[in-house]
């Protein structure tokens, strides 16, 4: 069931790729990784899949440097999802970016791990590289909690490899 569930996923995920390649000049991610990559117990763990969008032509320079808006979500093998939309900050050295986001959101634990709240914020820092023309490569490691507003703050830490092309 599980396996079903992810290929549908996958298969959404290049059908929306497909139906955005018509408009110009925008990021479309995805990424896949790890829910809850430090969970002590071992029972929260799992495999996330998500999907982010970025407008390259609402980047603003600013005098901390280059942010734009980002939407995004992520479903989880335990059912669990979080949409979201923040702002990200990009740097570059070379040919490495670096990309430091803030996203609050709304969080539904379906099967999975209780945050708290269905208000969570997402912390995240983000290496890139390009790979080929348009297309980026990352690996990202983000944090996710309620700040204490929520019954409980157990938070989650997870980690994705992310891959990005501009359409």
């Amino acid at each position: 069931m599980k396996s079903q569930f992810f290929g549908s996923i996958l298969i959404f995920m290049f059908f929306f790729s497909s139906l955005t390649a018509n408009e110009s000049n925008k990021y479309i991610s995805f990424y896949s990784g790890t829910f809850d990559v430090i969970d002590e117990e071992g029972d929260d763990q799992t495999s996330l899949f998500g999907i982010e969008h970025k407008n390259p032509e609402l980047f603003r320079d600013t005098i901390l440097g280059k942010f734009q808006p980002i939407t995004g979500a992520f479903v989880t093998g335990n059912n669990s999802f979080y949409l979201y939309t923040g702002v990200e900050g990009q740097y570059g050295i070379g040919p490495i970016k670096i990309l430091p986001s803030f996203s609050p959101g709304y969080y539904e634990k379906g099967d999975g791990k209780n945050l708290g709240s269905v208000l969570e914020f997402k912390s995240e820092i983000k290496l890139g590289f390009d790979i080929f023309e348009n297309s980026k490569l990352s690996y990202s490691y983000s944090h996710i909690s309620n700040n204490d507003w929520g019954d409980k703050n157990p938070g989650t830490d997870n980690q994705q490899i992310t891959f990005s092309k501009n359409f």
